[in-house]
């Protein structure tokens, strides 16, 4: 489980296909704190610590997670957005995450707001997963490559966050163009509450 605040951005370093699995091999500031099994989240991605060397450390991600997310598409030296798993006894500063990425979207616009940015992205809508839970509601949770952020102007298929240049520059916010692809996890609670309305019959 992780809150959605980013800790920092990652390197990649290393990266090894095998099969249909891929290794990849990343550097950041607290890899001696980590140990082989933690679960660490990658632009939203819960994956494994599989291995730790040289002041670096390794995850793999199978064919399934790579299909769904955006990480096929890294490449050695890209920032990835990191968080370790929640401590229980701290504050939930954004909002539950549980690390599985629902789908990708398309950043499609970045706009200057006087020192902070308002992005725009386009995901792919699905009546039926919507009815699931797959949407987004205006000042609602989402998270955007392991962001927690809130909800700004939804319509069916987009929606827009604002970032404060704080988290610009912590995160690989920073690296978004127009056409760059980012991973989602819309908001858990709002899956539940649509699955208990379809169970109780209350969703069309």
């Amino acid at each position: 489980m992780f809150s959605g605040i980013v800790e920092e951005c990652a390197q990649v370093v290393a990266i090894e296909k095998e099969l249909e699995n891929v290794h990849f091999t990343l550097k950041c500031s607290f890899v001696d704190e980590l140990k082989i099994d933690q679960s660490v989240a990658h632009n939203g991605v819960c994956l494994t610590v599989v291995r730790i060397e040289n002041g670096t450390y390794t995850v793999t991600a199978m064919k399934e997670t790579l299909d769904r997310s955006n990480l096929g598409l890294l490449q050695v030296g890209d920032e990835v957005n990191v968080e370790r798993s929640m401590m229980m006894n701290g504050r939930l500063d954004g909002h539950i995450v549980q690390g599985h990425v629902d789908q990708t979207a398309e950043c499609v616009s970045v706009e200057d707001a006087e020192g902070s940015h308002v992005f725009t992205f386009r995901y792919a809508f699905d009546p039926e997963m919507a009815k699931r839970g797959y949407f987004t509601v205006d000042k609602g949770s989402v998270t955007v490559n392991g962001v927690s952020l809130t909800v700004c102007n939804p319509t069916q298929d987009t929606f827009q966050v604002c970032i404060i240049p704080y988290t610009f520059d912590h995160t690989n916010f920073h690296t978004f163009k127009p056409g760059s692809v980012v991973n989602l996890e819309f908001d858990i609670i709002g899956k539940y509450l649509s699955r208990m309305m379809s169970l109780t019959g209350q969703q069309g």
